[in-house]
């Protein structure tokens, strides 16, 4: 372990040591990007900063030597992606040329051994293992949109990838995984704001081929934990930011008909500034987000399915409105919708301002704190005869809370109007489903088996659910635009 750690600090100095070349013999060389409207930068800054990262990991790997093939084809990758961003870099090639060397390199991987195993199917298999690495690849060189955000974040998944591979008692992959979170922390001394150096494509790209690759050799040991959904959300949430912000971008950028791999101002870090955080806050927000995401891929190794089926899909409700709220940003150039895209439009409304989303959601939440009453109750440990009473009663269970809604007026008013009122609205309405439901489902059981406190509990965590979506874009509001930060160049004016 110590060995380990030395070698680690190491390829850290090694890192530190190339990056600053790099960008010597960049400014030295006229390798610069020079502001540009969809840019973020505002001053000429080196580029060449992903040869500096390449490297320094190169060497490190050398002097490592591992013998495993499958660390070698990672390697390999990467090493394939780096060289084409490098020519990206410096001549621009056509986007569908990087997919289609993207597509040969996630080949070439499966070819090697390595792929998803997810589902039962090994066709499907393959075609979730190619998305997935073509995804995370573009996934990382979208994040480089800001200074310290794509070096910083591929840090972090590092940093869990390797707490992962040691838990997994995988020495190799653990190794590799921390030398190339060195080499990112190093990269992000020059990186973080102000940057005085990016790593252009060749450094985006290989860190996103070999953040995607290493998740592939993550090995429970031939499958013997017992909780399989470790085995397919430990990637996910490792990784949850970068497919956070390619969600909110490919979403608002096809909503506003313009191309994905078009440059912009529009993601989800320069909405966060749009709200009036400084550009160090908004990184450092998404920096606390994907440590809450690392976490989480860490605690569903050690719970249950039972809990995990409920702690996940409550994680991805709170990220979901946090891209609602966020794509509600004005940003100039995405608010132009033309003329062609009406479909978009309206589906883009829809998840805004039709009630039917306001169903679905409330019926997804009806589900979790039903669900969760009954976790709450047996400490995460539910009977199978419980089980079988929740699936069969939970139909019930809808049907009576949504009745109480309907009759109550809760899709009557507007979120970000909510009040105090709302709320006492918001207590008669899960109350009296409350009350409803229970009935419904003891009188279903004959007044045996389902128990008394599940039937308790649920209206309970109902309320809180749902007084919590009512209130969480005044929330977020006062989270993000309360850090409002002045700006020297704004001027008073009166109205």
């Amino acid at each position: 372990m110590i060995v380990a750690l030395i070698f680690t600090a190491l390829v850290f100095l090694l890192g530190l040591g190339f990056v600053y070349v790099s960008r010597q013999a960049a400014r030295r060389c006229g390798l610069v990007a020079a502001p540009r409207p969809d840019r973020w930068h505002s001053k000429p800054t080196a580029l060449m900063g992903g040869v500096g990262i390449y490297a320094a990991f190169a060497i490190g790997y050398a002097c490592l030597t591992p013998q495993s093939m499958p660390i070698w084809s990672v390697f390999i990758a990467g090493s394939v992606m780096f060289a084409i961003g490098l020519v990206d870099d410096l001549i621009s090639l056509k986007p569908y040329t990087k997919l289609i060397v993207q597509l040969l390199v996630a080949i070439g991987l499966i070819l090697a051994g390595l792929q998803l195993q997810w589902t039962a199917s090994p066709p499907l298999n393959v075609c979730l293992t190619i998305l997935w690495l073509v995804g995370i690849t573009n996934a990382i060189n979208l994040l480089d949109n800001m200074d310290g955000l794509a070096g910083g974040i591929s840090c972090i998944a590092c940093a869990f990838l390797s707490i992962t591979f040691v838990l997994n008692g995988q020495g190799d992959a653990a190794m590799i995984s921390a030398m190339f979170g060195a080499v990112s922390l190093a990269f992000l001394f020059f990186n973080f704001a102000p940057a005085s150096i990016f790593m252009g494509d060749s450094g985006s790209m290989f860190l996103g081929c070999m953040l995607g690759s290493l998740a592939l050799l993550s090995d429970d040991g031939g499958g013997t934990r017992s909780n399989v959904g470790a085995v397919l959300l430990t990637p996910v949430l490792i990784m949850a930011i970068p497919i956070f912000d390619t969600c909110v971008v490919t979403i608002t950028r096809k909503i506003a008909g313009r191309p994905v791999s078009q440059g912009g101002r529009d993601h989800t870090s320069h909405r966060l500034v749009a709200l009036g955080m400084s550009e160090r806050r908004a990184v450092l927000y998404l920096y606390s987000f994907a440590l809450i995401s690392g976490v989480l891929a860490l605690l569903v190794r050690w719970l249950n399915m039972a809990v995990t089926l409920w702690l996940v899909p409550a994680f991805a409700l709170m990220i979901l409105f946090l891209g609602f709220y966020l794509g509600k940003v004005r940003i100039a150039e995405a608010e132009s919708v033309p003329p062609g895209s009406a479909v978009l439009a309206s589906l883009f409304d829809f998840a805004y301002k039709r009630r039917v989303f306001e169903v679905l959601l409330d019926m997804g939440l009806m589900v979790l704190a039903y669900y969760g009453a009954y976790l709450l109750r047996y400490d995460g440990n539910l009977p199978s005869d419980q089980m079988a009473i929740f699936s069969q009663t939970l139909p019930l269970v809808l049907a009576a809370q949504m009745t109480a809604f309907l009759v109550w007026g809760v899709y009557r008013g507007l979120w970000h109007y909510v009040s105090v009122p709302d709320l006492v609205l918001y207590t008669q309405s899960v109350i009296t489903g409350g009350l409803l439901s229970g009935l419904l489902v003891l009188g279903v059981n004959q007044f045996s088996g389902p128990s008394r406190a599940v039937l308790i509990l649920n209206p309970v965590l109902l309320l809180v659910a749902v007084s919590a979506s009512r209130f969480s874009f005044r929330f977020m509001q006062s989270l993000l635009v309360g850090t409002r930060v002045a700006d020297a160049e704004a001027k008073p004016v009166l109205i």
